[in-house]
């Protein structure tokens, strides 16, 4: 029988999962390394983890035995039904009170069915977001753990030892029971979809609608990167702009435009349907890739379809300074309605969320890793029950300075024919938010009108034939009859 030696083992050796190995070993934990093929092992242990304390096994068996008590188990597999197999491999080698954590991109209903199941049999679950990408993994990632709370203090010392600090902080804390550790490394997938997305959008005005070059607008970047856009992925994109292929021509120019996706922005979109939240440029992102993929679709309408003759013929120096405004008030109505769908899963699912913390997991490490993650940090600390973000007075003030030049871009790239979903949806969104009265009662009036559905009076015109908040069916045409259809949100 093998000695317990490791603090904690790890299963699955792509490069996600030996950068965290080698980062825990940084940080003077021993790890046990396994992989369904063991070849692997073998040549991690002979290369990448030469001379290190990290130990190998070459089976689930040997794995749990070099475990020490109560045994610690994180997969880095893909997600869906691989996590099951291997949680099923290891429940004869486990025992009460150990812990498996899953540290990939799983849907959050399934991390919440594996942590009741694995609860019942006296084993704890974490599913556990991990952000940041291979380099992330190996110097300091952002980590969102949540499931069973009585894991987390034997977690606490690996996870937020191994993760991104800001301001001398770690990126990881709790995040909650059951799910909301993958739920909320859902919604953060489903906000770097809309911070690049917004990022593509003033790329394609600078580029298609300015004609300035990609050096140009490298520079522009560069520029947004020292101020109130500071960001990881303001960051890159000018990097990118300025990289050059073999021939000296910018790469850029030559990447297909048809973006992919992996599932978890339409995943966020979906939850904000079923949760009722207006989640829209995070539904906008996502329907840009889908239309992204239709090339051969574009290519023939852009033959057929005729746009604006518009050109542009305004102070550039200017309107680049409006686009940056624009970009900015987007991302900040992307994050609000970001949290907005996540304080509705944490009621619909009965989490305890830290918003705070949350906005702090985000602060360094991962993706979508920017300057302002630091002020929502500071907006939930000072109201932990902020309704929401654009109530706090920085944002407030944020979106209010921007909105005269996000409403001049947002007017120019419907002139010039050029898509702007994601900045779009974003401004219509601030615009229905603060109105007390949109169309809708005109909406219930046509859906009472065919279908008998039912309205109901506003409060100041209720009465006692009409008391407050009780459906009402009306006879529009006095030959309808009185019955109402059953009532429903829609």
């Amino acid at each position: 029988m093998s000695r317990a030696v490791a603090d904690i083992g790890l299963i699955g050796l792509a490069v996600m999962g030996q950068n965290l190995i080698l980062n825990m070993n940084d940080h003077g934990f021993v790890v046990c390394a396994y992989n369904r093929t063991t070849s692997k092992v073998k040549h991690f242990l002979e290369n990448e983890a030469k001379g290190t304390s990290i130990v190998g096994a070459m089976s689930i068996e040997e794995l749990a035995s070099k475990l020490k008590r109560p045994r610690k188990v994180m997969m880095l597999v893909k997600a869906g039904s691989a996590v099951d197999e291997f949680i099923q491999q290891l429940l004869p080698y486990l025992e009460p009170g150990d812990i498996i954590i899953d540290g990939g991109n799983s849907h959050f209903p399934d991390s919440i069915r594996r942590t009741k199941e694995l609860e019942a049999k006296g084993l704890l679950f974490v599913g556990c977001g991990v952000s940041g990408g291979e380099e992330g993994a190996r110097y300091g990632p952002s980590l969102m753990p949540g499931g069973s709370p009585a894991a987390w203090p034997h977690l606490q010392p690996i996870f937020q030892a191994i993760a991104a600090k800001s301001d001398g902080e770690p990126c990881c804390d709790w995040v909650g029971e059951t799910g909301a550790g993958h739920y909320v490394k859902m919604v953060h997938n489903g906000i770097e979809y809309g911070d690049m997305q917004l990022i593509c959008e003033a790329y394609h005005i600078l580029h298609e609608g300015l004609h300035l070059t990609c050096d140009q607008i490298g520079d522009i970047f560069e520029e947004w990167n020292k101020g109130e856009l500071d960001s990881f992925l303001i960051e890159i994109t000018r990097d990118i702009l300025r990289y050059k292929d073999d021939d000296g021509e910018p790469l850029l120019e030559k990447i297909k435009d048809t973006a992919g996706q992996k599932g978890t922005g339409k995943w966020t979109a979906i939850s904000s349907l079923d949760l009722g939240v207006p989640v829209t440029l995070i539904g906008e992102a996502v329907y840009s890739r889908t239309l992204s993929a239709l090339k051969p679709e574009r290519v023939r309408a852009s033959k057929i379809l005729k746009g604006p003759g518009s050109y542009f013929h305004h102070d550039i120096d200017k309107f680049v300074g409006q686009l940056g405004k624009a970009l900015y008030a987007s991302k900040l109505v992307s994050y609000a309605q970001g949290f907005m769908l996540m304080r509705e899963a944490a009621k619909d699912n009965n989490w305890n969320l830290n918003n705070a913390g949350i906005a702090l997991m985000w602060r360094g490490g991962c993706i979508i890793r920017s300057a302002f993650l630091g002020d929502i940090k500071n907006a939930y600390t000072n109201n932990p029950n902020l309704e929401n973000l654009l109530f706090d007075p920085f944002f407030k003030n944020a979106v209010e300075g921007a909105q005269d030049g996000w409403r001049h871009v947002v007017s120019e790239a419907a002139l010039l024919g050029i898509p702007i979903p994601a900045i779009s949806t974003a401004l219509a969104f601030y615009d229905g938010l603060r109105h007390a009265r949109l169309p809708a009662n005109l909406l219930q009036a046509q859906r009472d009108y065919f279908g008998a559905h039912t309205f109901q009076y506003l409060d100041e015109y209720a009465d006692e034939k009409h008391p407050k908040n009780t459906d009402v069916h009306i006879n529009w045409t006095g030959r309808g009859g009185n019955v109402s259809a059953s009532t429903y949100l829609a």
